[in-house]
């Protein structure tokens, strides 16, 4: 395909951020392909090629099928291939010569993988690697999912990066701001990347609004009025009188502030409260479950989020469990910080040396490797926000002070500096293992434990946690069945059984991978015992036996005495009336499935008994 120079340089002028994200793992990867018959590429979100490189003789092969810079790869286009598939899925792909839709690419193998924007997850591009058949290779999908998580660094980095200098620059700019003046930063892109009182019942619309106004105004059109007239032409009409003030950055408008007159009066806070009641109730939505354990973990979450004087708290459970959805959601109902940033760290991927630059920061030159510029720690990325330290238990001992004394003073200071900067963060810390014991063996610090354990909020594990099982598998099957565009999996109901039996060691994280498994190998979309992993059948058949036979023992006739009574003997004549086919009692009952395996649990009921 014949792609003009204009429209070429078009191309890399409105997708600059993924290029630059993607300049360093594709320089290093391009030098190895060169003479093994596979090219790399780069696709945006609209599944545009902007960037092949690799061998010469493949890259020239592919320009006779459109794969080269300026080609449509989706798969309204083409259909099914490694970049528009990847686009509409969301997930790794590989798709080897004739699963290729059209005729023209089925002498083609690719593999590819999306790439999502560190600010809010959505698909943004997709790394794919080309070539004859004769590279297939299955490990292709791991190298491109690779090279797909290091642009995704990339990109947070620098995005990272841009938020404090364009934070930096509305202090610099605008003088008269005051604490109670409600303002919005947004970036280049429209994201609102910092708010404040804004009073305004519904903050994220707005901001949404902004965002899709400016996407048409990506550089270089922002060095001119062009992008500041479409974001003043977005403010509703009775916010008209707020001033937008430009942000620049090396000399080009690259963001906005947006300052409103002062909140005043009880409006304000009536609408904040609004708006937290729902960001509480999105957020509780994510956690699914109806067990007592869990919904009591969730009480104290909701409780904590809105307690003005807790700035710091500990999250504990198993590994899988979701300790992360409860970190979002005390972010989600505090009054402070729901509208700004939520910054995470995994302590246990952070090597020793590097700890202390990642908490608190470093200066140009403060040690061998640190970046010439300098680099803000999470503490103050996290300035005004949630700070989620997960895995707390594996931070280094001799690094422990040192956050302590954060904690404690409120202040960092940045590796190499001798200046502090004032950081007003609320700490959500997470770990899987038992800190109690951690302190006696002398691995974690008693002082910082019991700093951070105000309130501890327990996460029950999934074998604890009754029927949610089968929510759970509810909830994922339908969700990857609406991404994926297909009917959601059927499963027998010896099936279910095992699935509720099972103990669930890897949690909620265990279950979601099976119900994925499950769709991807799914070949008639109905799941019976003999499509589960064998380990896990064999570790419930025992458990399934013994409560059948416990289950089918003679019983005696009860008298109805209750309302419960009556309800358990309904559901007792379903199960004999349909064979023990819970779907059909289900209908019969006029109750979802769901509600029916908590109806069975809560009474005890096993259909072994027929």
């Amino acid at each position: 395909m014949e792609t003009d120079k204009d429209a070429v340089e078009a191309l890399a002028r409105s997708n600059f951020e993924l290029l630059a994200a993607a300049a360093r793992p594709f320089s290093a990867m391009g030098r190895l392909l060169d003479g093994t018959g596979a090219m790399l590429m780069l696709a945006d979100s609209k599944g545009v090629l902007i960037q092949a490189i690799g061998d010469k003789k493949t890259i020239y092969d592919g320009m006779d099928i459109h794969l080269g810079v300026g080609g449509k790869w989706t798969e309204d286009v083409v259909g099914t291939n490694g970049i528009g598939t990847a686009l509409w899925t969301g997930e790794p792909v590989f798709v080897h010569a004739a699963e290729h839709f059209c005729a023209g690419i089925k002498a083609w193998t690719c593999a590819g993988a999306p790439i999502r924007d560190p600010f809010d997850g959505k698909v943004m591009g997709v790394v794919d690697l080309s070539g004859h058949p004769d590279i297939f290779r299955p490990h292709n999908i791991a190298l491109v999912a690779a090279a797909a998580r290091e642009i995704e660094r990339a990109l947070a980095d620098s995005q990272n990066e841009e938020r404090m200098r364009l934070l930096e620059a509305f202090i610099a700019s605008v003088g008269s701001y005051h604490s109670t003046d409600a303002v919005m930063i947004i970036d280049r892109h429209g994201r609102a990347i910092y708010s404040n009182n804004i009073p305004i019942a519904d903050s994220k619309q707005f901001g949404d609004t902004i965002r899709q106004e400016a996407l048409s105004c990506r550089l270089p059109e922002l060095t001119n009025s062009g992008f500041l007239d479409r974001v003043a032409g977005s403010i509703p009409q009775d916010m008209q009188s707020c001033n937008v003030c430009p942000l620049e950055l090396d000399g080009a408008v690259r963001g906005a502030a947006l300052v409103f007159a002062k909140a005043k009066g009880g409006r304000a806070a009536e609408i904040g409260r609004e708006s937290r009641t729902q960001r509480l109730k999105d957020e509780s939505a994510l956690i699914v479950g109806e067990s007592e354990a869990l919904l009591a973990a969730i009480d104290i979450a909701c409780r904590v989020s809105e307690a003005e004087g807790v700035t710091s708290l500990l999250i504990e459970g198993e590994t899988g469990v979701g300790k992360e959805l409860f970190a979002r959601l005390i972010h989600a109902g505090s009054r402070k910080s729901s509208n700004n940033p939520f910054i995470a760290l995994n302590c246990g991927a952070v090597t020793k040396e590097l700890f202390g630059s990642e908490l608190f920061g470093h200066v140009s030159g403060a040690f061998t490797g640190a970046s010439r510029d300098g680099k803000p720690g999470v503490f103050e990325l996290a300035n005004g926000g949630i700070l989620s330290l997960d895995e707390i238990g594996e931070m280094p001992l001799d690094i422990q002070p040192f956050l302590l004394r954060v904690l404690e003073e409120r202040v960092v200071y940045r590796l190499g500096d001798s200046r502090s900067r004032p950081v007003d963060v609320r700490v959500v810390a997470s770990t899987n293992r038992d800190l109690k014991e951690e302190v006696a063996a002398g691995r974690f610090r008693r002082d910082l434990f019991y700093r951070i354990s105000t309130v501890s909020i327990h996460v029950p594990p999934l074998r604890e946690r009754g029927s949610d099982s089968l929510l759970l598998i509810e909830h994922f099957n339908r969700k990857l069945a609406h991404r994926k565009g297909t009917a959601p999996l059927r499963f027998s109901n010896d099936a279910l059984d095992s699935l509720l039996a099972y103990r669930w060691p890897g949690n909620v994280r265990e279950l979601r991978n099976l119900v994925e498994r499950l769709h991807l190998l799914s070949s008639n979309g109905f799941v019976d015992l003999k499509d589960l992993p064998s380990d896990m059948v064999e570790r419930t058949r025992d458990h399934i036996d013994v409560l059948s036979a416990t289950d089918a023992l003679p019983r005696a006739e009860v008298p109805v005495l209750s309302f419960e009574e009556a309800e358990r003997q309904a559901i007792r004549n379903a199960l004999a009336a349909e064979h023990g086919n819970l779907s059909k009692v289900a209908r019969r009952l006029g109750v979802s499935r769901p509600t029916l395996y908590r109806k069975l649990e809560q009474f005890g009921i096993k259909r072994g008994f027929m």
